[in-house]
């Protein structure tokens, strides 16, 4: 089944498949199910082409998903970067942003950056 343009899983809860689109998280999920009439437990296969036509509606028409809400991001990011706000100078920097700290445990952020003291060292001269 396709939503939005997006594939979601047939053999999975609607509630599970409907946060495989992006902007959709589990507590909207159960809240569109609600809206639309449709049981939490119910198997995506399983739904009538009348519950896919409520459930696309309400997404269609009230929510920001998908490409709009990625724009949108990348959008205030820049804005951002542009004014030179702390926030947008971490984002440059590709340093955590919500206040982590980076002594330790900032490995999302930088990737998997391994920088100790002896990483960069040139090995002994070999004895002649």
């Amino acid at each position: 089944m396709r939503i939005v343009g997006i594939n979601i899983p047939d053999n999975k809860n609607i509630e599970i498949s409907l946060t495989y689109i992006y902007g959709i998280g589990n507590s909207l999920a159960r809240k569109l199910l609600q809206e639309a009439n449709i049981p939490l437990g119910k198997k995506t296969k399983d739904l009538t082409a009348e519950e896919i036509s409520r459930l696309r509606d309400l997404i269609e028409k009230d929510l920001k998903i998908e490409g709009d809400l990625r724009e949108e991001i990348r959008s205030n990011i820049k804005r951002l970067k542009e004014i030179n706000c702390w926030r947008g100078l971490r984002h440059q920097k590709g340093l955590p942003v919500r206040g982590q700290r980076t002594r330790c445990n900032s490995r999302t952020v930088r990737g998997n950056v391994r920088r100790t003291v002896g990483s960069g060292r040139k090995p002994p001269p070999a004895p002649k």
